[in-house]
């Protein structure tokens, strides 16, 4: 095998990929010295790839930082060792057997510093499966919405987490189990410009934007400018900003002084991110877009021009930290809100892929990040270019070096403050399309993560947190992926799209695997009733976005077949309702979703009200109004809605029959 071959292999980049379609595509060889130079690995000439496998060998040598294994197994060491012991969080020391080169591990799951023939590492003891809802007296549901849609009783540009708690609060009454929500991470504070939620500057930490004074005793905000049906970003953020230290310059020392404890020093991550805000508002001005774009004494988080920057401004640096208080205690109070309305489950909160590479993770982790690779989806039928995505992750080698604990504050911060997370396109915990900066996607490669280590410490932590785990599994899995979290009761997602037998017609709800999460639609796919309307060929029309060689004749002409495959699936009695009349479609594909065994069902907000119109267009960026649409009335308004009512009415009488007829 030719040497770069080799190297490609020792650094789990795949020379060969599956398409969509079943057919071996080979990554050329210029493409793989790009990815693997990116990747830290020489490769330019025989001598350099020969130094960078003598590298990679002497690692593979020595003792991981971290080891991870399941609760009472044991995993492999690089060596033969002669003694262990392991403290566990508790603080008692126990000693391990060890058989060659295999480590018995504790029985009981948690953190434990382990010392092996004298040499100190961390080992992660993970349970063997995943919590799951309480489903004896009925199969929980929930309703996933759009944070920054919601409307409440005062007006405002954009949804916070004021709305949210409203929301929580209307549908816990409404007997809902659950509310999913978008990812609410950091964004570029105030910049009108970035405000996809899943193209974040950090996901350690929050959306300022998002925290409402009003939760936690202060005044409520005053900007002004209530959206009318598409939210202005471009001039919301920066009023939101400025209304924000507006709250601040008139906070009283007491409250200073709360929020400085709830900040405390020692939480390096926190201050750094705040020093990065800060940083960003000095800079941005100026026409810089995140770090890269600074001086270069700025690049170093831990430089003295960063150090003196926060020595010189400690006000700003305390309003950001401010801010992400504010953040925290909103989101807090609106899982509160939902616990107390009786939701069994609460916020489902969302783990986006990845982060902005000119955002606050990717300078403050900049160790244990991807550097000068983007992620994206190799070509497809459907994108014979691909697809980049424009941001970047954690690199393997720098997980592996870090004793995954970047991987590991990410997850815990995800799953802080609700019952369950959904870790968006999951198979990026096997495997991710990575595409070398300024290069062509399919120029790219798949690299491979460590997915058994991951998959376990995400197991840990919802144990720990006592919350459920949904991974998105849409699309071609990699090999062994589906088993492996299906073992670890991970929740898939069947979504009512995508569940179609081989004659095309779309499966019976009691086909959908129990160990699932059925959907209606997720915020990338058309809506029961815009789909029921041609309301998605509208817009494929309008964008020139319709197969190649189908005119909007012949799309409809299909989509009128496929109208009778579901409506055949959904009701075998009532006579098919005509394409304007979406409202009886709406109602059978929610009871579809509920009669399914699904251990959680989900609905949109936007299905619960039947509105035509999707929250995201994949593929666009400025053509279609992604992440603007605004909905139609306050939060109180559309529980006077009797469709809504009536639709609570069916999923909450229908799981509670499903399961009370399982347990009978």
């Amino acid at each position: 095998m030719d040497q770069l071959h080799v190297l490609a292999q020792a650094c789990d980049l795949a020379r060969e990929w599956t398409d969509v379609e079943g057919r071996c595509q080979q990554v050329s060889d210029a493409a793989l010295v790009a990815v693997l130079q990116a990747l830290g690995h020489d490769a330019g000439s025989e001598l350099q790839i020969a130094r960078s496998l003598a590298e990679i060998t002497a690692r593979r040598e020595r003792l991981a930082a971290m080891l991870v294994a399941d609760a009472g197994g044991s995993t492999d060491l690089p060596f033969p060792a002669h003694s262990a012991e392991a403290t566990g969080e508790d603080g008692i020391t126990r000693p391990l057997a060890i058989e060659g080169r295999r480590l018995i591990v504790p029985a009981e799951p948690g953190y434990y510093d382990l010392v092996i023939d004298r040499q100190t590492v961390r080992l992660a003891v993970a349970p063997l499966k995943c919590p799951l809802p309480a489903s004896e007296r009925r199969r929980p549901w929930g309703v996933s919405v759009q944070i920054p849609a919601l409307r409440g009783e005062r007006p405002s540009p954009f949804g916070t987490f004021g709305e949210l708690a409203e929301a929580a609060r209307h549908f816990g009454h409404a007997g809902t189990d659950a509310l999913a929500i978008n990812p609410v991470y950091a964004l570029f504070p105030g910049h009108g410009e970035g405000y996809s939620p899943y193209s974040p500057s950090s996901r350690l930490f929050l959306n300022g934007a998002l925290g409402d004074p009003a939760l936690v005793g202060l005044p409520p905000l005053t900007e002004g400018g209530e959206a009318g049906e598409f939210i202005d970003w471009a001039s919301a953020l920066p009023r939101r900003l400025a209304a924000l230290r507006a709250v601040f310059a008139a906070l009283d020392p007491q409250r200073r002084a709360a929020v400085a404890a709830a900040s405390p020093a020692d939480n390096a991550m926190l201050h750094r991110h705040a020093l990065f805000d800060a940083l960003d508002c000095h800079f941005r001005p100026h026409g810089a877009h995140g770090w890269r774009d600074w001086p270069a004494a700025f690049h170093d988080p831990m430089g003295q021009a960063a150090a003196r920057f926060a020595a010189e401004n400690p006000d700003e640096i305390a309003f950001h930290l401010f801010v992400q208080w504010l953040a925290r205690k909103g989101l807090a109070a609106a899982q509160s809100a939902a616990k107390d309305a009786g939701m069994a489950i609460g916020l489902i909160g969302d783990l986006a892929v990845g982060v902005d590479p000119a955002g606050s993770d990717a300078w403050s982790l900049r160790h244990a990040m991807l550097d000068g690779l983007t992620i994206g989806a190799p070509p497809d039928p459907l994108g014979p270019q691909g697809q980049n995505w424009s941001i970047t992750g954690f690199s393997p080698d720098g997980l592996r070096e870090s004793g995954y604990a970047p991987w590991i504050a990410m997850i815990r911060a995800s799953l802080g403050a609700g019952g369950g997370l959904r870790i968006d396109h999951a198979f990026g915990l096997a495997r991710l399309w990575v595409i070398p900066e300024g290069g062509r996607t399919q120029d790219g490669a798949y690299l491979s993560y460590p997915f058994e280590d991951l998959i376990r410490l995400a197991t840990l932590e919802a144990h720990r947190a006592g919350a459920l785990v949904i991974a998105e599994d849409l699309g071609t899995a990699p090999h062994g992926f589906t088993h492996a979290v299906t073992q670890r009761q991970m929740l898939g997602m069947r979504v009512l799209w995508f569940e179609r037998a081989a004659d095309h017609g779309f499966i019976g709800a009691q086909d959908y695997e129990p160990l699932s999460a059925a959907m209606s639609g997720t915020h990338d796919t058309v809506t029961v009733a815009g789909w029921w309307r041609g309301r998605d060929l509208d817009w494929a029309e309008r964008l020139d976005r319709l197969p190649q060689g189908v005119d909007r004749a012949e799309a409809e002409a299909i989509r009128e077949w496929d109208r009778g495959l579901l409506w055949s699936t959904l009701d075998h009695a009532s006579p098919r309702p005509a394409p304007d009349d979406p409202a009886p479609v709406v109602d059978a594909a929610i009871t579809h979703i509920a009669r399914a065994p699904s251990c959680l069902a989900l609905v949109s907000l936007e299905d619960m009200l039947g509105i035509d119109e999707q929250p995201n267009l994949p593929g666009t960026v400025d053509t279609h109004p992604n992440w603007r649409r605004r909905l139609a009335a306050p939060i109180a308004g559309l529980f006077e809605d009797e469709d809504l009512q009536r639709r609570c009415a069916i999923l909450g009488q229908t799981r509670r029959q499903n399961a009370s007829e399982e347990y009978r």
